[in-house]
């Protein structure tokens, strides 16, 4: 089993985890610790608790980049029967940063399309950190196009810290490319399911994120920009990172609350790396049970209550 990474903030939950070791470890040389193991654990539920009910803003911003956090190629490889990648935008060439493809789940067909980090340094400079470029979007409309053309449901799985900001990406037209998203994306004829699974920053977000149904894990966020990007502009320094996520609403929580998303996913307790499996399970029923939903609805008034729901956004009353 993997040993887990913990965070700063999670310190004091290392600690007694340690502490705990100890005690266990000395249980099985013959020495008498029963009273000293269960009281660790009791102080360790405790911390728990008390750490993870009280949750900052940014530090679920870092629970979002757990490099342990699982990726969109371990969602897939677990909920699908079966997964055929395409490649490709037939323009420019194959952007590793965005992976997608056909894929069976519970003997259903999707089109199942994300952005793709890294678990190592390698893997990481790969799939360029999960940036795109103007042709990773370009291969996503093709195969959402792909999808509406044989009538099978889209799911896109987002998790990257912005599109690409390199200049050859501008010169390619990086912003024309997610607009052709979003407007194309708006009028798809088939049920689109978006789920946020870790950073969704800015436009790079949300060129795969226009969606009947957009839904984040708990320990996510969604913002126009990221904390340390916002706390560059507006004090120079990244040193106010921290204020700025409270300030920007990126949260889940916060994201409902003022009706930007459909809904949240419940994580395991400590983040989706700390139970794996359990966030496989309960993405797989989230995709089958919205799929259904959107399924006995006409096309007509998915498109439409999809184009009212984008289109209300940011609306308000004095």
């Amino acid at each position: 089993m993997t040993e887990i990474e913990y965070l700063d903030f999670e310190k004091p939950i290392e600690d007694l985890m340690l502490n705990l070791q100890q005690a266990e470890q000395l249980g099985r040389e013959g020495i008498e610790v029963k009273q000293t193991i269960s009281d660790l654990k009791k102080k360790l539920e405790a911390k728990k608790n008390e750490i993870y009910s009280n949750l900052s803003a940014w530090q679920r911003v870092q629970l979002s980049r757990h490099p342990q956090r699982p990726y969109t190629l371990e969602y897939i490889e677990e909920i699908a029967d079966d997964f055929i990648e395409l490649h490709g935008d037939r323009t420019v060439k194959d952007d590793k940063a965005m992976i997608g493809g056909w894929a069976k789940i519970d003997g259903k067909v999707f089109m199942l399309i994300g952005q793709q980090k890294g678990k190592n340094t390698k893997m990481r400079q790969h799939r360029n950190f999960g940036m795109a470029n103007p042709e990773g979007y370009r291969k996503a409309l093709r195969l959402m196009k792909m999808a509406e053309k044989f009538n099978r449901p889209i799911v896109t799985f987002i998790d990257t810290p912005g599109a690409y900001p390199g200049l050859e990406a501008e010169e390619r037209g990086q912003g024309e490319a997610i607009a052709r998203n979003l407007i194309e994306m708006v009028q798809l004829k088939v049920p689109v399911i978006c789920i946020i699974i870790g950073e969704g920053a800015s436009g790079g977000a949300l060129g795969i994120g226009i969606g009947d149904r957009v839904l984040m894990l708990e320990n996510t966020w969604y913002s126009v920009i990221s904390p340390e990007s916002c706390s560059s502009i507006l004090w120079r320094s990244w040193d106010h990172k921290e204020k700025a996520a409270n300030a920007l609403k990126l949260t889940a929580h916060d994201m409902l609350k003022n009706g930007l998303i459909d809904g949240i996913i419940d994580e395991p307790t400590g983040g989706a790396h700390r139970n794996v499996n359990f966030m496989y399970d309960s993405i797989k029923k989230n995709i089958l049970y919205f799929t259904i939903e959107l399924e006995s609805k006409s096309t007509e008034n998915r498109i439409q209550e999809r184009i009212e729901k984008f289109g209300s956004m940011g609306a308000f009353k004095e």
